[in-house]
Parts: C-alpha cells; structure tokens; sequence
C-alpha cells in the first residue's frame, strides 16, 4: 500500500510495499484543517482508499506533538513527516527503507520550493499548485528520487518558465 498526499501543512511521500519503489504524495494542510490542498500519487487506490489515508495518515500526523520522533507505523507503511513553519510534509515507505533518506527527499523538496517561491508558504501551494507539481517531478520520477542536484532542478524549472512566457507571448500576437 502507498500513501501520497500533500496538504498545505501535510506533504507525504510513500512507497508502496515492492523493494525500492517510492511513491510520492503531496499533502497541503492547514494546521487545524482536515482538506486536502494537494495530492500526486504513484500508485492506484480507490478514491475511496486515498481519502481514507489521507485522513488517518492527517489525523496521526497533527496529533502528535513537537518533541516527538519524526517516524511513526501505520498498517505496514512507516509514516516519515517532517514540519516547516505551517507546513508539514509526510511521506510513506516500506519496512526495508531507510526512514532518513526519505526524510533527506523531504528536504531537498522544501528547499526547492523556497527556493523557487522564497519562501513558501500554503497560499504559494495554492495559488500556484502547477509549479508546486512541477518541482515534485523534476525531483522525482515514478517515485524514485531522479535528480539530486538542486542547481539542475531549478535550471529545468527556470526554462520550463521561460517556455511558458514565450507560448502567452505568442498567444498574445496571434490575438493581435
């Protein structure tokens, strides 16, 4: 089983039960708020099952206190989250996966984010969610971390950008 959600203040990333396959799933919550901003999973479940992990997994998460261990169980998933100001990000891996490698891709991923938002905040995830997608993907491919250099992200990010402002560009003369 996978979990991937991302909330506003949850982010989690997951990997189902088959040896070294991770699956990634964005959560953006809300401290106290029980929707869900954002979700990209790498495996198929039900809607049913997805909105069903997403609340136990949200409801684990936000109970716990601060001084608590960033780790936690749930079914045969190991639970990894970690919070950044408002947010909190959480991923899923298996039993035979590191916990802290998992948490390291939580942190490329913020970094990433703050780098390319400065900053970000939950009103960034919302507003503009398709970059959000954007960095996950550049970072993660079918769940498996693809790229480690942070510079070769936002290099892939930065001419997506520019790919986008010649196309409205062109769109704008062709109205003209």
């Amino acid at each position: 089983m996978a979990i991937q959600y991302a909330f506003p203040k949850l982010i989690h990333l997951s990997r189902p039960l088959t040896k070294g396959y991770l699956t990634a799933t964005l959560f953006s919550y809300p401290a106290k708020a029980k929707w869900c901003r954002l979700a990209k999973w790498f495996s198929t479940l039900s809607p049913k099952d997805k909105a069903k992990i997403v609340k136990d997994v949200s409801q684990l998460v936000l109970a716990r206190r601060t001084r608590m261990c960033n780790f936690l169980e749930y079914k045969d998933t190991k639970i990894v989250y970690r919070r950044y100001a408002s947010l909190f990000f959480i991923a899923g891996c298996s039993s035979e996966d590191n916990e802290l490698i998992t948490l390291e891709i939580i942190h490329r991923y913020v970094e990433q984010m703050d780098k390319y938002y400065g900053n970000v905040c939950e009103l960034d995830i919302i507003f503009s969610f398709t970059k959000a997608y954007y960095i996950l993907d550049e970072i993660l491919l079918a769940g498996e971390l693809q790229e480690t250099s942070k510079k070769n992200v936002l290099r892939c990010i930065g001419q997506q950008d520019s790919l986008e402002d010649m196309e409205v560009s062109d769109d704008q003369l062709d109205k003209l």
